[in-house]
């Protein structure tokens, strides 16, 4: 893809962002996209689906609270710079214990497999921000976002889970680097 083209999917990446945030304010509504154009999809139609229906019942477990659920979405083997699946768990919880109405916009660009039977690994890359309604104030308040962050997902018990990342965690994130464990 040449630069221009570049510019332009990302100029298309953060109006389609900005679109679907301020389409939320005022409610929480999930939103999972996968343009039709401009994406770059290298896995098979089942595959895709497969993917964007864990995505869509982690937000239908988010809209109830529903941890366990949220948990299921996560490898046994989750890993993201140190964090494991038990510290995710504990996140997960202070969120349902403090906001209400969470939700999350994901945004694919990219879907790719790598490697090939027990050790394929997806990679997806993914534009998006997670938001709620705090139950304190009762303001919408941004809990998280993320720019063409790559989710790892692998195939445990037949479905697609998240990873975290893949190989060795760098000690010390690079500066002006956030890590974004939920997803």
């Amino acid at each position: 893809m040449s630069l221009q083209g570049r510019s332009l999917l990302r100029a298309v990446v953060h109006l389609t962002i900005l679109i679907a945030f301020l389409a939320g304010i005022g409610r929480a509504e999930a939103k999972i996209v996968v343009p039709p154009s401009g994406s770059v999809i290298e896995v098979d139609g089942a595959t895709l689906k497969a993917v964007v229906g864990t995505f869509e019942q982690a937000e239908e477990a988010i809209k109830s609270h529903d941890l366990e659920k949220v948990m299921a979405i996560y490898s046994a083997q989750y890993n993201y710079h140190g964090l494991k699946k038990d510290d995710l768990r504990k996140i997960w919880k202070e969120l349902f214990d403090e906001y209400q109405e969470i939700a999350s916009t994901h945004l694919f660009t990219k879907m790719a497999k790598v490697g090939s039977g027990r050790d394929a690994v997806l990679e997806v890359t993914c534009t998006g921000h997670l938001w709620a309604r705090s139950k304190t104030s009762g303001l919408y308040v941004p809990i998280d976002s993320w720019y063409e962050e790559i989710h790892y997902l692998v195939l445990e018990d037949g479905a697609w889970r998240i990873r975290g990342n893949v190989g060795e965690s760098p000690r010390v994130l690079p500066f002006g680097t956030a890590p974004h464990p939920l997803f």
